[in-house]
């Protein structure tokens, strides 16, 4: 048993024994979650065997041989754990510059109305752009290397990181803030201790956002021109006709960018121990 305070709010975190029911299994959520892959792989090699799409889909063991093979049979120069680390660096490098400019512009915006004033109408123009319209002029700009494509994800996840940080600054109850100031608290207590710790879900909720546009951004970067990478490999086995190829290079892709998201989950249970979850919802 463990308990957990929240405030002057205790919180019982115990756990009771009970008797083994077969309703409770079936309706459990992992079980919940196993079926769904299992029908949803069940239904997909079906369709592959079957010839639906004729031979453009490919079975699942097909896939997974496929991805096998890449680990140890190098494709346009490198193994698939380069190919794989050349996507992510590539993520990494353009998600950070972006939220290391966007959170704090965020936040300034949303505590100065002069920062507001200047920065806001600029942010509301290009707010609409999707990322993808920048690629042209990204590799006019920058040419066909790395900068071009590290360009378009900071387009791609400058937006959500910007727009949570600002949103989640305005939306604090105003109340919190009444509350430190009958405890004697000044302009500096309300921000530290209040908006920041307030607004701080709301940020980490902007970058796992990001994160999954960073992704859809290195995809498109990657089909258009390179050399390496998960968009390289769907490229390639769109020209080649090699389904198995694409649908792996999806699949990474996915699970990537699920992987990166729930470091960032994790990150948020780390910084933001205050954060109180709804289960059973």
């Amino acid at each position: 048993m463990t308990t957990s305070s929240i405030a002057n709010e205790t919180v019982d975190h115990s756990k009771n024994r009970e008797p083994f029911s077969f309703y409770k299994f079936i309706t459990n959520r992992y079980f919940l979650n196993a079926v769904s892959i299992v029908l949803f792989i069940s239904l997909w090699d079906y369709v592959a065997r079957e010839k639906i799409f004729r031979d453009s889909l490919a079975r699942p063991m097909e896939v997974v041989n496929q991805l096998v093979l890449l680990t140890h049979v190098k494709f346009a120069g490198t193994n698939l754990a380069g190919h794989i680390w050349a996507s992510t660096q590539r993520v990494l490098i353009g998600f950070a510059i972006a939220s290391v400019v966007a959170v704090p512009l965020g936040l300034f915006m949303a505590l100065n109305k002069y920062v507001n004033a200047i920065v806001k109408p600029l942010f509301d123009l290009f707010k609409p752009m999707p990322p993808i319209a920048w690629v042209s002029i990204a590799i006019l700009w920058f040419g066909i290397g790395e900068t071009s494509k590290v360009f378009i994800i900071i387009i791609g996840t400058f937006v959500p990181c910007l727009l949570n940080a600002y949103n989640g600054v305005r939306l604090v109850d105003p109340e919190l803030y009444d509350v430190i100031r009958v405890l004697g608290g000044n302009r500096r207590d309300e921000i530290f201790q209040v908006c920041f710790p307030a607004s701080f879900p709301a940020v980490f909720a902007g970058l796992q956002i990001s994160l999954s546009i960073a992704w859809t951004c290195v995809l498109a970067a990657e089909l258009m021109n390179s050399r390496d990478g998960m968009g390289f490999l769907i490229k390639r086995g769109m020209d080649t006709h090699q389904p198995a190829l694409v649908l792996g290079g999806m699949l990474l892709i996915a699970a990537a960018a699920y992987l990166t998201s729930l470091l960032v989950s994790l990150l948020e249970k780390k910084l933001c121990p205050w954060k109180r979850s709804i289960e059973n919802l």
